[in-house]
């Protein structure tokens, strides 16, 4: 018997040291060092293990480096028995092969019959991720074997699994008896996990990465409440897979019950298929079904439904369509379409689909180019009118865009910035084209070119500069265009010239604490620009009708989103800036401003219904004082009597234990806009409340405040309880349309998920 101490084997492996590669290595520490002042020499020292009396290749059931995985072993101890052909490894023991790791504190490798025993908290590493715990382990057949008992294991997800026999096939399959699986974390020795699988049998099937349980019974805080003699589910590793997906349970006053089934097809690594059919108890079949498909450099969603309706009040063939995609031509071309339709008005609402609350549907298809400071865009759009609330306030102008939707094809756009002078300035070029089309109604064609000087300065004194010089001419060419105050039709070519010029002037003011700093900015803008010229008797409007005076553009040059209308007039804005920053109380900021036109009726704000020489206040007001409060307001006052024409106020108080939003929004009734008819009211309130660490509670409600006869819009709230293994979510809503076409009612909702095995929706 030899016995050494400190022991490292690497076998397999090629060391290249001083020209020399051995197959194998073995690098030993005596047990006892020498004793002080002892002279060894190196010539004569013996070795401290005779390799001789045992194959050390077979001990490690290593073949050459070129057919066999090289074996890492490492150990405090090793003695090696002759007569019994045993070796024992003491102490740290680490044995690894082939992404397989064994640590133990004792292991004792048999060569007949060729087996190796790890004794004494044995931990079983796989390449995976997967760790298993024993107390004793059984290798055979280069480790391609293992029996253990009273196994515990952690999965690379982290769940769990025991059970009393564990055995392990070379094929990498693994069987499990009397064995409990569970997602869930808990401490031994106490109450059971939320839930878990208790099964006589357990396998585990490696090449089909399938866990397969037989007489299984799903438990629930260790009451069983459901038996089942077969149950599979895929294993850790496994991220796609075609199968079926948990169905979903549902009812609603259009289609009665439903049982939505999903089915999901894994096409190949890049795309994959979701069929998703809903049988109702009402009406036929709906039909549906979503394909997503990626490339190296972009990729495709698209998802709809169908449905055949026998209702005489709803079209024959319903359906909606909704598909994005995106594709990467280059470095310098990118080509997206984003598409969405349905059949009618009422399509979306009834089957609770997205955008069911859009009063547009808009499809485009684009093409971009980027190039450092350019940018070019080739794009063509097409609209479908879902809107209930413009037919309940405007029921000519809902039929007149009904059934005139337009339609743009194409709509071209250039823009190049040149690089910058020595003084500082820089050009900037637009060119647009706009070719619109209205079903059965009038056509426009348009080109447009911007050419702009911009000159952006700082004084020594620190006054902030920005000139602007602009020179915008359009071409139009108009089919049968009749202006909305009556007369003829207009079809023919009209070209128009706008010149502006703009200076921007700011001046920022800061006083600097240690826990503050404030910063005080005024600001003022002068715009020198003719009147008139808009020439709205013979140029349609098709890009510039959402006109609005707020925050976001009194001080720009042109207030207007689009190129059908010039922003007419010479005019001086004068705002004032001011934000505060602490290390103790946050940030606040606020802002107000006004403009003066020279001339009291301007293009811009007879739209906006707004006359004389001033303009209304405009502002808003941001606060976040601590984590727990944050506050944004936005405003426009009127400036005859500070009344207000639009409010729209967002807060959210509280942290994760209570949290309280409110959202309301106020705008007057507007005449002169075609977007907006009707006084608007709203105030949108929402509660969460932590219940506990997994328990939560949320309320909400939409309350109308113009109509006293609609009252509550829409409210709801929901039971959520989350946890690391299992979500259950239980909603409540109530939805109160103003459409007389659509039935009102309560909808209520119900998820259960659990992790790693899935989830169902009611």
């Amino acid at each position: 018997m030899s016995k050494i101490g400190k022991i490292v084997i690497l076998s397999g492996m090629s060391l290249c040291m001083g020209g020399v590669a051995p197959v194998w290595s073995i690098s030993a520490e005596p047990e006892s060092e020498p004793v002080a002042g002892e002279v060894i020499k190196e010539e004569k020292v013996k070795p401290f293990v005779q390799v001789e009396p045992f194959n050390i290749t077979e001990v490690l059931q290593t073949p050459p480096a070129d057919a066999e995985p090289n074996i890492y072993f490492n150990a405090d101890e090793l003695i090696s028995n002759d007569k019994e052909k045993t070796i024992e490894a003491l102490g740290d023991v680490v044995v690894k092969r082939e992404g397989m790791t064994l640590y133990a504190d004792k292991l004792v490798y048999r060569q007949t019959p060729d087996t190796i025993t790890a004794i004494g908290n044995v931990r079983l590493e796989e390449e995976n991720g997967n760790v298993i715990f024993a107390d004793n382990v059984e290798l055979s057949d280069k480790m391609s074997f293992a029996q253990m008992n009273k196994i515990k294991a952690i999965l690379q997800d982290e769940s769990k699994i025991w059970a009393e026999h564990f055995h392990k096939k070379a094929n990498n399959n693994k069987v499990m008896r009397q064995a409990v699986y569970t997602p869930c974390d808990f401490c031994e020795g106490k109450e059971s996990p939320l839930w878990q699988i208790r099964a006589r049998k357990v396998t585990h099937d490696a090449e089909g990465q399938n866990v397969n349980y037989n007489d299984a019974f799903i438990e629930l805080k260790g009451v069983p409440v459901l038996y089942t003699p077969f149950f599979s589910h895929p294993d850790p590793e496994v991220r796609r897979r075609s199968g079926f997906l948990m169905p979903n349970i549902g009812s609603n006053n259009y289609l009665g019950g439903t049982l939505q089934v999903n089915y999901f097809w894994n096409i190949n690594d890049n795309s994959d298929f979701l069929f998703s059919p809903i049988f109702t108890t009402d009406k036929d079949v709906v039909w549906g079904g979503q394909y997503r498909r990626y490339f190296n450099k972009g990729y495709v969603d698209m998802q709809g439904t169908y449905l055949h309706d026998t209702n005489d009040n709803r079209p024959s063939n319903r359906g909606n369509l909704f598909a994005y995609g995106r594709y990467e031509l280059n470095d310098n071309w990118v080509a997206d379409t984003n598409i969405n339709y349905a059949s009618d008005s009422l399509y979306l609402k009834e089957l609770d689909l997205d955008h069911e609350d859009d009063a547009w549907l808009t499809s485009n298809v684009r093409l971009q180019y980027f190039n450092n400071r350019d940018y070019g865009s080739i794009e063509a759009y097409y609209y479908k009118l879902i809107s209930y609330d413009l037919r309940r306030s405007n029921q000519t102008e809902y039929e007149r865009r009904k059934y005139n939707r337009p339609y743009v094809l194409p709509l071209m756009d250039y823009e190049i910035i040149s690089d910058v002078s020595p003084i500082g300035s820089y050009w900037q070029n637009n060119f647009n084209f706009a070719s619109v089309y209205h079903e059965e109604d009038s056509s426009s064609q348009r080109m447009s070119m911007i050419n702009a000087w911009v000159l952006p300065w700082t004084s020594p004194f620190g006054e902030r500069y920005r000139v602007m010089a602009s020179l915008k001419s359009d071409v139009y060419y108009v089919d049968k265009y009749r202006a909305a105050d009556g007369g003829s039709d207009f079809s023919g070519a009209v070209a128009r010239v706008f010149p502006q010029l703009g200076v921007e002037w700011k001046l920022p003011f800061i006083r600097a604490t240690e826990d503050t700093r404030q910063i005080i900015e005024p600001v003022v803008v002068g715009v020198l620009a003719p009147n008139g010229g808009n020439l709205s008797d013979k140029i349609p409007n098709e890009d510039s009708e959402d006109v609005e005076l707020d925050d976001t553009n009194i001080l720009s040059l042109d207030r207007y989103s689009g190129y059908d209308r010039n922003d007419t007039g010479s005019r001086i804005s004068y705002g004032l800036n001011w934000s505060s920053y602490g290390n103790i109380m946050g940030r606040t900021s606020a802002f107000i401003a006004q403009s003066y036109q020279f001339n009291n009726n301007s293009s811009f704000t007879s739209n906006i219904d707004n006359e004389g020489h001033f303009t209304d206040y405009v502002g808003r007001i941001y606060a976040s004082p601590s984590p727990y409060l944050d506050l944004n307001y936005r405003f426009r006052l009127s400036k005859d009597n500070f009344e207000f024409q639009y409010s729209e106020l967002g807060a959210r108080i509280g942290n994760n234990l209570l949290n309280l939003y409110v959202s309301y929004i106020y705008l007057q009734e507007n005449k002169n806009s075609s977007e907006y008819f009707d006084e608007r009211k709203e105030l949108y309130t929402s509660l969460r409340v932590a219940l506990t660490r997994d328990w939560s509670l949320s309320f909400y409600n939409r309350q109308d405040l113009a109509n006293k006869n609609r009252g509550s819009l829409e409210h709801g709230g929901e039971l959520i309880y989350e946890d690391e293994c299992f979500m259950f979510v239980t909603t409540v809503k109530r939805s109160n349309s103003n459409d007389p076409e659509l039935d009102d009612g309560y909808e209520f909702n119900f998820t259960f998920y659990l992790k790693t095995l899935g989830g169902l929706g009611a």
